[in-house]
């Protein structure tokens, strides 16, 4: 990862721009912890105060998480979807499902109605890397595999608006996924997404929306 110099602009300007590139674009996943603060300082080729306010700046828009002994995480992929974490970070979980169900269940029907083969391919895979995620037994790679196929889901709805609410509100409803899943993957309460696939796939609109509302808080049952 190379600094691209810009004449008048602060070097640590640079370096947010950069360190904020590297999280939009996927490089560092949300979840993911990023290069520790010596390694971006011999990557970018800066001081290390220029990289650590970098850090902080980000960390105070709301795009990492620093966690003192552990590391620095990326929280989320846009300053509004960091907005969104802390405004609802504390918000009833009973209602943030009320949210998904409304969001998610529209999403499914408009994705019967307009989805593509190549739509169909990526549900697939988003699918199969669910399932092995919760084969893994680990929880939390579970939570973003599952985040992820129902991102693939919106995103078949071919719907802009509704894929950017939807991906700003992403730690919001993933925190959410961690509170239904709880600390442990418990057999008794894997809920299969097949369904919403298949009628995705066979365009039924309503038993798509049926499947995915059905799957929302399923786990706690």
């Amino acid at each position: 990862m190379a600094l691209s110099t810009t004449r008048r602009t602060p070097l640590s300007d640079q370096v947010i721009a950069q360190l904020r590139a590297q999280i939009t674009s996927g490089e560092w996943p949300v979840g993911s912890r990023i290069p520790t603060e010596a390694a971006l300082v011999e990557e970018l080729g800066v001081a290390r105060n220029t990289v650590r306010e970098a850090v902080r700046a980000l960390a105070h828009n709301g795009l990492l998480d620093i966690r003192q002994g552990s590391g620095t995480y990326v929280l989320a992929t846009s300053e509004l979807a960091g907005v969104m974490h802390r405004r609802f970070a504390d918000a009833d979980q009973e209602q943030v499902a009320e949210l998904r169900s409304m969001l998610e269940t529209s999403a499914a029907g408009l994705a019967a109605a307009r989805r593509t083969e190549r739509d169909l391919e990526l549900l697939e895979t988003a699918l199969a890397r669910r399932e092995a995620a919760w084969a893994s037994g680990d929880p939390e790679a579970f939570v973003q595999a599952d985040a992820a196929f129902h991102q693939a889901v919106v995103a078949t709805a071919h719907n802009d608006v509704i894929s950017a609410v939807y991906a700003d509100l992403g730690e919001v409803l993933r925190a959410h996924l961690r509170h239904d899943v709880g600390p442990e993957l418990i057999a008794e309460r894997y809920v299969g997404h097949d369904g919403i696939l298949d009628a995705i796939r066979g365009g039924d609109a309503a038993a798509a929306s049926y499947e995915a509302g059905r799957s929302i808080g399923a786990c706690k049952e």
